[in-house]
């Protein structure tokens, strides 16, 4: 890019919603535009790659934090509690569009926290002092670490893998999404391959956790203002302890605003027999809690046999946490922030014309290895991860991916260049 390059005019939101609504109107009917991938001009991106934007650590401390409690229902609700914060960004700053992954594309990153107890929460088997809004054991800080990979383009589906060693918490589980345009709105729904989020307790007989997605619709687009709503019912189960959660969001207008209203239940369940989806079909008997609030604000919880609801979270001071990353020096060629690097400095410099001419470079050679692999009747296999996909959605680390995390934990993140080639 040359020096005296002169910055063109940054769109509005304005305008670029605009544009992006004219693009969406050719996937009207479209089964699922997700699977498409198509390609958007830079000025409507953020620049940011996909794997480093989309990530469930918006507060890594509330995941650190599960598995203090010596009491199941505690742990249940500590295993919420993460939930509620894992997707601040779209409650806290507006939803955008970053770069499309690529095959081979991967991202690692890690965060040092405090352990997180809401002093007036309360947990159910969790001894701790309240001394100011949080309480800590200490100044103790754990870390904890991430990494993730593009391993499949059609359909485009990511492995992550969550870790935090000191605490022996742990999560795994792929990333992919169904999108449909309905011409006013757009419906986010989890891919086939994508069974949820899959959180295992090391240190409570490695209990396993299995946290599914909601529907969701991204709206807005008519009237200029971009905006997520829920209405839709998700699931926490607990096999080992027989545990289960269900989630129902509630979006009630209110002269044309939503209220982000929340309800639930913690109740026991038979893993071998579960078929209740419903809040009104769980046996008043079976109850171990209620759930209640504002997954925008605070969110409570009722335990059987009192009427006085307990705080479990205020979402509301709450702003994502900023990620530790590996040192420019250190990063692969194919590491999403220097894979993206020139596209993304062409558009902090609003250069978008030479974001968009490089964005489609990138594309092209990926598409032409795909072809040259076709020709070659050669299989791309995942680096850090054993498989594409699994059958149960709960991905494996290979010895590469295992030497990567253990990487992230120490902080050398020296690794060869792969040679195999994405696409």
């Amino acid at each position: 890019m040359s020096a005296t390059a002169v910055p063109e005019k940054t769109p509005d939101d304005s305008s670029k919603l605009k544009t992006f609504l004219s693009i969406l109107r050719k996937f009207v009917g479209v089964t699922d535009i997700a699977s498409v991938r198509f390609s958007l001009p830079a000025q409507l991106l953020e620049p940011r790659p996909n794997l480093e934007y989309w990530n469930y650590l918006d507060r890594p401390e509330t995941f650190a934090s599960i598995g203090k409690s010596d009491d199941e229902l505690g742990r249940m609700l500590e295993v919420l509690r993460f939930w509620f914060t894992k997707d601040l960004k779209y409650i806290k700053g507006k939803p955008c569009k970053p770069y499309n992954s690529t095959l081979g594309e991967f991202f690692r990153c890690s965060w040092e926290v405090q352990d997180f107890v809401p002093e007036e929460a309360n947990l159910p088997g969790v001894d701790a002092v309240a001394n100011g809004t949080t309480v800590h054991d200490g100044d103790e800080k754990v870390k904890v670490c991430y990494l993730t990979e593009q391993t499949s383009h059609h359909p485009p589906v990511s492995a992550f893998y969550i870790d935090c060693p000191e605490r022996g918490v742990s999560a795994r589980g792929f990333d992919q999404i169904s999108a449909k345009f309905t011409g006013t709105s757009i419906r986010v729904s989890p891919g086939q391959h994508n069974l949820g989020i899959f959180v295992n307790i090391e240190k409570r007989d490695n209990e396993e956790y299995q946290l599914t997605h909601p529907h969701a619709h991204l709206g807005g687009l008519l009237r200029g203002a971009l905006a997520i709503t829920v209405s839709d019912a998700c699931f926490m189960t607990c096999p080992k302890t027989r545990i289960k959660a269900i989630l129902q969001y509630v979006e009630e207008g209110w002269i044309g605003r939503s209220q982000h209203k929340l309800e639930g239940v913690v109740f026991r369940y038979d893993p071998d027999n579960d078929t209740i989806t419903r809040l009104r079909d769980v046996a008043e008997s079976d109850v171990l809690a209620r759930i209640s609030g504002s997954w925008h604000g605070k969110i409570y919880y009722t335990p059987t046999g009192s009427k006085e609801p307990r705080l479990l979270i205020d979402i509301t001071p709450l702003h994502p946490v900023d990620k530790i990353l590996p040192p420019a020096e250190q990063q692969l060629s194919n590491e999403s922030l220097k894979f993206w690097g020139h596209v993304t400095d062409a558009i902090l410099d609003k250069q978008f014309t030479e974001a968009t001419r490089v964005k489609q470079e990138i594309e092209e050679r990926q598409r032409q290895k795909a072809a040259d692999r076709k020709e070659k009747d050669e299989e791309w296999k995942p680096r850090f991860f054993t498989g594409a996909v699994t059958p149960l959605g709960k991905p494996e680390l290979t010895e590469e991916g295992q030497k990567a995390l253990e990487g992230v934990r120490s902080g050398n993140y020296v690794l060869e260049e792969s040679t195999v080639q994405g696409a």
